[in-house]
């Protein structure tokens, strides 16, 4: 059975990254029926950031170069840790139960927001590796950064957890939908360009909608 875990991390309770990801989402579970499906909103219920004790479960790992994900309870030492390993269980035992991880995010200054960076901490350790997982990204972004647009080089966002995923969890297989130009919707300064953001925005639904079907 295929496990679908599904992240929206938009502060916007009605925004287009959560748009694009829910059709994801919903075309994955047509094409999957007896597949399951985990929902986590980063938005609405944020991710505590780490804290020294969390450094100190990451100091463990180091030391004790430890690899088996399903064992690192076991380096818990302090009631601190403890509070710690708490947080981390649930979120990680999520990662490693999905085979196909989907976080819907917007472009928020060049980058990511900060809950799903708080989250990406969480359950990111030393010489850990998810293996045959894959990650798909649904981005919606204000301006264009699409190779050869005039802000290509300010992506930090794709680029960033492009790496992440490669270098933290050796994960090559991250495919994105990017929705550009949303700012038109909104800034009269881009309303000549709404009719690019529209033809962007169409063609990440579909997209979104085909995608699933290959997962």
């Amino acid at each position: 059975m295929t496990t679908l875990l599904h992240l929206d991390a938009s502060a916007r309770t009605r925004s287009i990254s959560r748009e694009v990801s829910a059709v994801f989402a919903d075309a994955w579970r047509v094409h999957n029926p007896d597949g399951s499906y985990r929902y986590r909103d980063l938005a609405a219920d944020p991710v505590p950031f780490i804290d020294e004790a969390w450094t100190e479960l990451c100091d463990a790992v180091l030391a004790q170069a430890t690899t088996d994900l399903d064992r690192l309870g076991e380096l818990v030492r302090t009631p601190e840790q403890a509070a710690a390993w708490a947080i981390v269980e649930p979120l990680l035992a999520e990662v490693l139960a999905a085979d196909v991880i989907l976080i819907g995010t917007p472009m928020y200054n060049y980058s990511i927001p900060a809950a799903l960076k708080a989250w990406l901490d969480q359950v990111t350790f030393p010489r850990m590796s998810l293996g045959h997982r894959r990650f798909v990204v649904a981005t919606a972004r204000g301006g264009a950064y699409s190779p050869g647009a005039p802000k290509a080089a300010y992506d930090y966002q794709e680029r960033y957890l492009r790496d992440f995923f490669a270098g933290h969890f050796a994960v090559y297989d991250t495919v994105f939908v990017n929705a550009e130009l949303a700012n038109a919707r909104q800034d009269p300064a881009l309303a000549h360009l709404r009719d690019k953001h529209d033809e962007s925005y169409a063609l990440a639904i579909e997209s979104a909608r085909s995608l699933a079907k290959e997962y």
